[in-house]
């Protein structure tokens, strides 16, 4: 088949050509956007989940569909080793000059630069990431004490005040949320914790991996007050043969059962993987339709690819210690393991891993379902560890 029609699109948070199995979910966020921009109370949105789920993808269309009905957005990723006051400041700069159309007179728009000139006056002392130029002198008293939790608190109020001002709503979206440091995340969660109580127009929606939950309870013990957490996971099998005959069948082009049902094993119905597989099943597919045999192709060619980019640059960031625990845990197969059980593969007390286990924990590779279990982030990753190491 036309190498050229391919309509599958693997990436990362490149949007499916059929965004399948999360409409729900979708419509959930704009009800509460809505009603937060209206002055009415409603939570701050975190979606959590593995990788390859389509976190990001969700949290582009959220977005997308705030900016359509009218509301204001910031669109941020917290990569590791990165500030929450470096990554936020320049966001807020711009959005505050949105919101302000260019008419300086808007004193509600003019506080809140006053606030960020403050704000990132002391920051720059405790954070070399912190480089925002404003043309406006800051004002004394307002978000300039340098104590992060107080100043952000004071700073996201008079952002939520010109936002009301303006009769719309601000909304941070945070992608890679669980990267923020915990102590800034508290920061983070008592200043959306201020603009709730007021009822102010500002929120957040946020998307990151499982362990994001347990941090932000660790942060501030409200945060499940205050945030509605959306587990996202893989999709139903009627979503997900949906998500994959759909854009085929725009080209004319349709699958065996069989050839679908080999997919969804496969893939398990996560939608990065079914992107995948169904790039590589357009691939192998001479004609229409695409047949068991094809995805049996497609499914080598499908792992020899994720093996050298998807899981690859994951597994090229650990250190030999940290690949002999992924080891160990994949040799138990899939799904949550405890610890102990893990230190008993590689002959050693539990108490031995407790760093290289925060280690892979803060490197997003590994989280904690529960209390003395561990699971891959990456689904798909222990088959990974058995190629990649076949003999350990």
């Amino acid at each position: 088949m036309n190498p050229r029609e391919n309509p599958y699109a693997p990436g990362a948070g490149t949007p499916p050509p059929e965004l399948a199995g999360r409409d729900a979910l979708i419509e959930r966020a704009a009800i509460a956007l809505d009603r937060i921009r209206a002055g009415l109370p409603d939570k701050s949105l975190i979606l959590i989940g593995l990788r390859g789920v389509g976190k990001t993808v969700l949290l582009n269309r959220i977005r997308e569909d705030a900016e359509f009905r009218g509301l204001h957005c910031i669109r941020l990723e917290a990569p590791e080793e990165r500030s929450l006051p470096g990554l936020i400041a320049p966001a807020l700069r711009a959005a505050l000059i949105r919101l302000d159309k260019g008419k300086a007179t808007l004193n509600k728009g003019k506080k809140a630069l006053r606030a960020l000139a403050g704000f990132v006056r002391v920051m720059k002392i405790k954070f070399n990431d912190v480089d925002v130029g404003l043309e406006i002198d800051p004002e004394a008293g307002l978000a300039d004490s340098g104590d992060m939790e107080a100043d952000l608190a004071d700073l996201l109020e008079t952002v939520g005040e010109a936002a009301r001002a303006r009769d719309t709503a601000l909304v941070l979206f945070v992608d890679e949320l669980q990267y923020v440091e915990e102590r800034q995340l508290a920061a983070l969660i008592t200043a959306l914790h201020r603009c709730a109580q007021r009822q102010l127009p500002l929120t957040l929606v946020g998307a990151g991996l499982p362990q994001l939950a347990g941090q932000t309870g660790r942060a501030k013990s409200y945060a499940e007050r205050l945030f509605d957490f959306a587990e996202v996971g893989p999709l139903d099998a009627v979503s997900a043969r949906q998500a994959l005959t759909a854009p085929a069948e725009k080209h004319g082009v349709v699958f065996t059962s069989q050839a679908l049902n080999e997919i969804l094993a496969q893939t398990q119905c996560y939608p990065y993987f079914l992107q995948e597989w169904g790039k590589h099943g357009w691939r192998a597919a001479d004609v229409s339709p695409i047949t068991l045999d094809d995805m049996r192709q497609a499914t080598m060619t499908a792992l020899a690819d994720l093996d050298m980019s998807f899981f690859r640059v994951r597994f090229d960031r650990l250190t030999p210690a940290e690949k002999r625990y992924l080891r160990a845990m994949a040799e138990l197969g899939p799904g949550a393991h405890r610890s102990g059980d893990i230190a008993e593969r590689l002959g050693k007390k539990v108490t031995t891993f407790g760093p290289i286990r925060n280690s892979l924990i803060a490197k997003g590779m590994i989280y904690s379902p529960a209390h003395g279990d561990t699971a891959f982030t990456v689904p798909l990753f222990d088959g990974f560890m058995k190629r990649i190491m076949p003999n350990e």
